[in-house]
């Protein structure tokens, strides 16, 4: 099993599905449509676009026991751009309101990704889902990670002998986790999942027992990227 751990939002839209967007989900989904079991960790708010954003997950493969919900925060939405929704659409209409109200505060103000603010993950949070996980052998950990989180992910990596992945955010070293971790650079965007696709390939074939150096060159490939030697 895959666990996958970073901030996630809803991209919700009136004219399909609403899906899981941000780095983490879609290395998960990428990871899951390979063939991966996989489970997020993640926080996400009591509220309407959180359960929707649960059912995102699901439809994409993407286990979800623990996903941690926080009342005092929302979920993250990020609504598409273009025209406004309106009633026609085929989102609930709990959640096309919140798409309504996220479109009409929506500001330059953003994270690294891109998206809007998440509530985040503190180190007990990161200790109480892992502890619940078990049997994981592979773990990948998105940017942002709080202050004292990548020590409890490292530990927690270490303890069930899995291969820890750590996705920096761009233009900064990624934080000091485990010396055995795959370290990567998050590209500052990823418009077609690409960079996304290949760490969920590259988390996959780890978790079915490849050796790092052969994984990699087997999801570049995969992708059409070109593998890194030497």
């Amino acid at each position: 099993m895959i666990v996958v751990i970073g901030p996630a939002a809803l991209r919700a839209s009136p004219a399909g599905a609403a899906r899981a967007v941000g780095t983490a989900p879609e290395i998960a989904a990428a990871a899951a449509a390979d063939g991966a079991t996989v489970e997020i960790v993640t926080k996400i708010g009591e509220d309407g676009t959180g359960e929707e954003l649960l059912l995102a997950l699901a439809r994409a493969g993407i286990g979800h026991r623990a996903v941690l919900r926080d009342p005092s925060r929302p979920t993250s939405l990020v609504p598409d751009d273009g025209e406004p929704p309106d009633a026609d659409g085929e989102l609930a209409p709990a959640l096309l309101a919140d798409v309504e109200e996220a479109a009409a505060r929506r500001s330059p103000a953003r994270t690294r990704a891109g998206l809007p603010a998440a509530p985040a993950l503190d180190p007990a949070d990161l200790a109480l889902s892992l502890r619940y996980l078990r049997d994981y052998r592979v773990v990948v950990a998105v940017e942002p990670i709080a202050d004292g989180g990548a020590a409890v992910i490292g530990e927690a990596a270490s303890f069930a002998d899995a291969h820890l992945v750590v996705v920096a955010a761009p233009g900064r070293a990624a934080p000091a986790a485990s010396a055995e971790a795959t370290l990567l650079e998050a590209p500052a965007d990823d418009p077609d999942g690409a960079f996304a696709g290949l760490v969920g390939r590259y988390a996959s074939a780890l978790d079915r027992g490849v050796a790092p150096a052969e994984a990699f060159r087997a999801a570049t490939a995969a992708g059409g990227w070109e593998a890194a030697t030497g």
